[in-house]
């Protein structure tokens, strides 16, 4: 069993959820879904917080669909590299 965690940007939240729904049988999730980042100082706003939100997603899943939810997120990155979808999997006992 892993522990999944995805962070991106609001943009593409949706597309992500839909992809991992339709390809994950009985994929349960806790969202949350405005998470302002933080980066250089002068990246964003002097603030160091992205002007963007982003979310969080984190689900358990077996080790079959953790292999699907890399390769769902992968070829979404590879579509929007600008947006710098992180995906973080964990064993879990």
């Amino acid at each position: 069993m892993k522990r999944m965690e995805l962070i991106g940007c609001r943009s593409v939240e949706k597309e992500i959820i839909c992809a991992l729904r339709d390809n994950i049988q009985g994929l349960y999730y806790t969202l949350l879904p405005q998470i302002p980042g933080g980066d250089e100082p002068d990246y964003k706003s002097e603030t160091g917080i992205w002007t963007n939100l982003n979310f969080l997603l984190i689900s358990f899943l077996e080790e079959k669909d953790a292999a699907k939810a890399q390769v769902i997120v992968g070829e979404i990155n590879q579509r929007f590299p600008e947006k710098k979808i992180k995906l973080f999997l964990m064993e879990v006992s």
